[in-house]
């Protein structure tokens, strides 16, 4: 259906599951283009907070009696569903059963990108850094590109840029096959890592679908270094085509050199920790600078570049103490994470509090999770963040700490309640707020908490 649809036939968009994040920055964009949009998410939250605000009505009582009588007109409405929610939700049967026009998010995005210049992000990890990032560099640079975002960029205070309607940048999403709906100018893929496998059974189908992706953008695709795809590289390597080197932290900032295939620049400064940064970050600069966007340019917005919320967000940095945010919930993001602390406090003890995100990525990856959680000094684990997912019997985090106490490494399964009496204000403690669930809502909980009760003279990151 998505391949006929005409959205500019259609005034109304209903969104079921409204509150998630890709679905929450389609909904601004149509708000913002003048669509009449409501929708459906099952809890409220600053994401849902933020849209009623922009005056979209939301409901969070599945019921069809909820929806507005002007969204039960088929022939004016289009209906976009993520697959976060159940087939049997009553809200979607009754649309599914009623004639109306029903696309997954990806099938939407699809066709926004099928009308534009696009570039799209893949990779299983790395695709909202490098989103942004990019999205920031275009629109800082004059480009009127729009960039829908998997999370809030600080610069905007949202995860959608919003600029014209000739120019896209979107997440290329490897679940459920999402990113072969889109129509790609240029790419990246930034990593191939095994997950999702509840979908793809093996990794090797994971690295197959990366393929076929790539098969699909019509002009040029970047790949990290290393990766056993074709494209244009960007690494560390010597041999990359687009090389990052000399990498330091001058003043809380990453400085690094960069040689492209026909041209170089040095000292660009960016207010991000980590090499897995770095690499993102290099990936944009890639399909910017391959775009048209000078490198003076897009140093100018490296520059400016003030971060992503929960992405390794250092939300109080003192001598005493230190609390970061960040969305990692996969082994290979955790040991980014880690070694992003280790090498911003190396004298410091480091405790990490975990809400693991899906029985099966838990189930697929224990031994891994163990391991990347095992080098923080201390673990505090939160009941598995179900999503999507109804439980699998045996998959627990009780499971979880055995094989990480397995590994002599101190842990704890706690109530999200039970945080802040668990972490011990030790002298030069690190701690690390880590997951894809609802964790996240605790942190500026925390925060506050920290400043007021303990501490009086803390800088926190600005928001």
């Amino acid at each position: 259906m998505s391949k006929t649809t005409n959205i500019s036939n259609y005034q109304n968009i209903f969104f079921i599951g409204i509150g998630g994040i890709g679905m929450s920055a389609l909904a601004r964009y149509f708000k913002q283009i003048g669509k009449n949009v409501s929708g459906y998410d099952k809890v409220s939250s600053p994401i849902t907070n933020q849209l009623e605000n922009l005056k979209i009505s939301i409901h969070f009582e599945d019921d069809i009696k909820n929806v507005s009588k002007k969204y039960l007109d088929k022939e004016k409405t289009v209906i976009v569903y993520t697959p976060a929610v159940l087939n049997s939700h009553s809200e979607l049967v009754y649309f599914n059963n009623n004639g109306f026009t029903v696309l997954k998010r990806a099938e939407i995005l699809g066709l926004i990108t099928k009308k534009t210049f696009c570039f799209a992000v893949a990779g299983t990890h790395g695709k909202t850094t490098t989103s942004t990032i990019l999205g920031h560099i275009l629109f800082d640079s004059g480009v009127n590109a729009t960039s829908f975002l998997g999370g809030i960029a600080t610069n905007y205070k949202s995860n959608l840029i919003f600029g014209g309607d000739k120019v896209s940048v979107v997440e290329a999403d490897e679940y459920d096959r999402s990113f072969l709906k889109l129509s790609p100018n240029l790419a990246c893929i930034t990593s191939t890592d095994a997950d999702h496998l509840d979908i793809y059974g093996q990794a090797e189908e994971l690295e197959a679908s990366f393929q076929d992706f790539a098969n699909i953008v019509s002009d040029k695709v970047f790949v990290k270094y290393g990766l056993s795809l074709n494209g244009i590289t960007f690494g560390f390597d010597k041999d990359a085509n687009y090389q990052a080197s000399n990498l330091r932290i001058e003043n809380g900032k990453s400085v690094f050199d960069v040689k492209t295939p026909s041209n170089k620049i040095e000292n660009v400064s960016i207010q991000l920790p980590g090499k897995h940064n770095i690499m993102n970050a290099l990936a944009a600069l890639a399909m910017a600078n391959d775009y048209g966007v000078s490198l003076e340019k897009i140093k100018k917005g490296f520059a400016t570049f003030k971060g992503i919320e929960r992405r390794f967000n250092i939300k109080i940095n003192s001598d005493k103490f230190s609390l970061i945010d960040d969305y990692a919930h996969h082994p290979t993001e955790i040991n980014a994470v880690y070694d992003t602390v280790k090498n911003l406090y190396p004298n410091r003890k480091k405790t990490v509090v975990f809400q693991p995100h899906l029985y099966s990525r838990t189930r697929d990856f224990i031994a891994d999770f163990a391991k990347s959680l095992a080098q923080f000094d201390k673990v505090l684990l939160l009941s598995i963040y179900p999503a999507r997912e109804l439980p699998i019997a045996g998959v627990t985090s009780n499971w979880l700490a055995l094989k990480i106490k397995a590994l002599k490494t101190e842990v704890k399964v706690i109530s999200k309640s039970e945080i802040i009496n668990n972490i011990k204000l030790d002298k030069n403690l690190v701690v690390s707020v880590l997951g894809a669930g609802d964790v996240g809502l605790l942190v500026d909980k925390l925060t506050k908490h920290y400043k007021s009760k303990i501490f009086k003279n803390v800088q926190l990151q600005d928001d």
